[in-house]
């Protein structure tokens, strides 16, 4: 198909081009070989008379032209996916569909697990990918329609598509039951002169949203001695150690059941974690994403 001399499928290979800025990255996203890409890569830079993507030492880079393309390539392909590709019926029971998902480690602790249930009664035939939300910016992903939802905290959400509020958490501070000093009460003091245990994920937030939080309301910083890749593997480090970490309530309390450990509520007061849902917003009127929206909002009202 061709619009204005421009072969429509070519839209494909260039929105991979310019997401990926490598060839052999774009070619696997699209399902394509090399060659077959590298050759795409020519017509269209025949078409636009511009190189594109262009050598800077061994990466490739968009050139002008290029970073100009590449938030209205999107826009029609995810327009187009969610107008013409998108079926206008949904039937859960015999659908095969599959739904990428993003969710941290703590989502797919705490409600990962009865959605899946509730998936596996409503929709048998439904498949469901989930991905580690900190590879790349969450609101990225789920722009270039790498993801159908994103599950993650509220401070978190893209303001230009639509979400809906899944649950509240707190937190509650968790330290090892043979610590040294901490037996009966845990005080500001003590909280403060523990070695902490902190999550720290690899993504565009290096800084923890608790550790943001505390730097900005207490003018002080916590003594980080052990960071880790999870939020709910952090009780068991503190086992053993006169550490603490600062974990949220649903975690803590499960975690109780089965390791050493005493949970306390934090000194410091902080905010109550508002865990929401997001998806983007051409696929806000198909009928699938409705209706699995719907069903996480059901789901969570009893994690």
């Amino acid at each position: 198909m061709r619009f204005n001399k421009l072969d429509l499928n070519l839209l494909v290979v260039l929105n991979a081009l310019l997401t990926e800025c490598n060839i052999s990255r774009a070619a696997e996203k699209i399902y394509l070989s090399q060659s077959a890409t590298s050759s795409a890569l020519a017509r269209l830079r025949d078409y636009f008379n511009d190189e594109l993507l262009v050598s800077a030492g061994r990466q490739l880079v968009l050139t002008p032209r290029a970073k100009d393309l590449v938030e209205p390539v999107r826009e029609v392909l995810m327009r187009i996916d969610s107008t013409i590709a998108t079926q206008p019926q949904f039937d859960q029971a015999t659908e095969t569909r599959t739904f990428t998902i993003l969710v941290s480690d703590y989502t797919m602790a705490v409600l990962v697990p009865p959605l899946l249930e509730a998936l596996y009664r409503q929709a048998p035939g439904v498949r469901v990918s989930l991905r580690h939300q900190y590879d790349r910016q969450p609101a990225d992903v789920l722009e270039q329609g790498d993801a159908d939802f994103l599950v993650i905290p509220s401070q978190y959400l893209a303001k230009e598509h639509p979400s809906a509020v899944l649950f509240e958490e707190d937190y509650l501070c968790v330290t090892w039951e043979g610590h040294s000093r901490i037996q009966d009460k845990l005080t500001f003091d003590d909280y403060l002169s523990c070695g902490h245990v902190i999550p720290t994920f690899a993504s565009a937030n290096p800084l923890p949203t608790l550790d943001g939080w505390f730097i900005e309301s207490y003018d002080v910083k916590r003594r980080v001695e052990v960071t880790a890749p999870t939020m709910t593997g952090l009780p068991s480090l503190v086992v053993g150690t006169d550490r603490i970490a600062t974990v949220h309530r649903r975690i803590a309390l499960r975690a109780q059941e089965s390791l050493p450990i005493k949970v306390w509520e934090p000194p410091p007061r902080i905010p109550r974690l508002v865990q929401s849902l997001q998806w983007h917003r051409h696929r806000n009127n198909d009928p699938a994403i409705r209706w699995l929206r719907d069903l996480f909002v059901d789901v969570a009202r009893d994690v």
